[in-house]
């Protein structure tokens, strides 16, 4: 029976940087035998974080969010697979929203506030975290360093890939305000020479993922 991964695009823009990320890293886990099955958290209905309402605290639903929205699919079938890619571009220094509100209900269901068992959770997968930014891919390793910490312990051993420097736009020239902080002509030079590299490397991790 193939493996099953789960891709999470916690982007908004279809066909750039973090999106074709998670593709190629999709792609090299279907190469190593997987079925992936792909959710693309800006394109779901309502939902929300962590409510605290410590229904997962209940021994009947131990490891389970009970709160029920548009998240619920995704975190059952992370539960249910064999392995997890999620991306997500830098705003303002963090991941997005929309990757916090499914990271807190990932991480806190499995969390139990119990010293001998701080962990409930059953079935570590390994996790691929993907993160893209406009800024250098130095700038926010210990950021990325922590969350790959807590995946570690409450969803399974976790490796991350940071994408920096990033081509925000197909033509800055078009923008309203000159954006003088950065260089158009270098943008595109390393998107057109590093970034498929990068595409190439997360598509090794994702055949890692599955092996």
């Amino acid at each position: 029976m193939p493996k099953k991964i789960v891709a999470v695009n916690s982007g908004p823009r279809r066909g750039w940087n973090t999106d074709t990320l998670i593709t190629e890293a999709s792609k090299g886990a279907q190469e190593a035998g997987a079925e992936v099955e792909r959710f693309d958290l800006f394109r779901l209905e309502k939902y929300t974080g962590c409510i605290s309402c410590f229904g997962c605290k209940k021994e009947k639903f131990k490891g389970h969010c009970i709160c029920r929205d548009a998240l619920t699919p995704v975190l059952d079938a992370i539960r249910e697979s064999d392995g997890l890619i999620i991306g997500s571009p830098n705003y303002l220094s963090e991941l997005t929203a929309s990757f916090r509100a499914l990271y807190e209900r990932l991480i806190f269901q499995n969390l139990t506030y119990n010293m001998e068992t701080p962990c409930c959770n059953t079935h570590p997968i390994p996790v691929l975290l993907i993160m893209t930014s406009n800024a250098p891919d130095t700038m926010y390793s210990g950021m990325i360093r922590n969350y790959q910490q807590t995946l570690d312990r409450f969803v399974g051993p976790t490796r991350t890939f940071i994408s920096g420097n990033t081509l925000q736009l197909r033509d800055y020239s078009k923008t309203d305000w000159a954006w003088s902080m950065f260089d158009p002509e270098e943008k595109q030079k390393r998107h057109d020479t590093i970034f498929p590299q990068e595409c190439r490397q997360v598509y090794e991790m994702g055949i890692e993922l599955v092996k």
